[in-house]
């Protein structure tokens, strides 16, 4: 099979096309013949070795994919031929990759696999930490930094589904268009987004920051917040880690929520499939539908990769694999 290998760590330019035999599957395990592969900013960080998952040299990334089941074992609640998205954790930048069923949703059929490659890294992440983490609740204004992006049109929509107003932050007015279209209600650049928000707000600040950015925009987030507020730490993808003068929390009785999906389910898979079953109705409903942004063939793999190191990205990334 076509697969897409990390062989050094020297970036995403590293990356290699090569001929690998199929992956073996466990006795518990969904083999899948995948279609689209879901390009996140975990995938450039393991270009580096820089993510917090470090499989030894050579492996095949890719946490996400959507594809059909070639074979699923007795028991598993899925059949071959099944139209699915999954989350393997690695080896998704392949023609086949084996999936745990628990880690694997059956998709609707009308849904197509471009889109439906794009939901379970940002959506499960998303709804985990708007819902369990960020407790929103409906009527409550969520501010979405890096809006454009696949952490931030998945947080716009899961936000918007679950009756909140949503503003989302963007470098670029470009990338304000796909924020709106996503849903956002009002959009403001990130220069200067603490300004705008309280004077969008009244001066009453939002209940909620979605964070995937952190970097200098943390401390303005936290003067963003309204009284009982919830900030909520996705990601870095500025770099750097910002750090937290705790008295800030006390001024309005704010939180930083750490918002770490991958360390909670695998001490509960379970929980997966609960997530899923949240999930559905609001993309059978219509109010989850995926941006996609850039689609590239696997061979493009390293540009995929420079495309979200480089924050370019207006939408979801994909591979076409198939």
């Amino acid at each position: 099979m076509r697969a897409v290998q990390i062989t050094t760590l020297d970036g995403p330019s590293a990356v290699e096309v090569v001929d690998l035999p199929e992956p073996e599957p466990g006795p518990g395990d969904l083999v899948v013949d995948v279609d689209h592969a879901g390009v996140t900013f975990p995938e450039v960080l393991q270009s580096r070795g820089l993510y917090q998952v470090k499989p030894p040299l050579p492996f095949v990334p890719g946490a996400e994919v959507s594809g059909v089941v070639r074979t699923a074992p007795g028991g598993s609640g899925f059949t071959p031929g099944q139209r699915v998205c999954g989350f393997p954790g690695l080896g998704g930048f392949a023609e086949t990759v084996v999936v745990n069923p628990v880690m694997a949703f059956p998709i609707p059929d009308g849904l197509a696999f471009d889109k439906a490659a794009a939901l379970p890294m940002n959506y499960l992440t998303m709804h985990f930490g708007l819902a369990r983490r960020g407790q929103l609740r409906e009527g409550e204004t969520v501010l979405v930094h890096g809006a454009a992006g696949g952490i931030g049109t998945a947080s716009i929509q899961l936000a918007k589904a679950m009756g909140a107003h949503v503003v989302a932050v963007t470098s670029t007015p470009e990338k304000g268009e796909v924020a709106r279209a996503a849903g956002a209600d009002d959009v403001v650049l990130a220069d200067g987004f603490k300004d705008a928000v309280k004077e969008l707000t009244g001066g009453r600040g939002v209940d909620v920051v979605v964070d995937p950015v952190g970097g200098d925009r943390f401390t303005d987030s936290l003067r963003c917040l309204a009284r009982e507020g919830r900030l909520l730490v996705v990601g870095f993808t500025e770099g750097s880690i910002p750090e937290v003068k705790v008295n800030r929390l006390l001024l309005n009785n704010v939180s930083v929520v750490g918002v770490g999906w991958g360390a909670f389910f695998l001490a509960d898979l379970p929980y997966l499939q609960e997530q899923w079953r949240d999930v559905l109705p609001m993309l059978e409903a219509g109010k989850l539908d995926p941006p996609i942004g850039s689609v590239h063939p696997l061979e493009q793999a390293a540009e995929a990769l420079r495309e979200i190191d480089e924050r370019r990205a207006q939408g979801k990334v994909l591979l076409k694999v198939r």
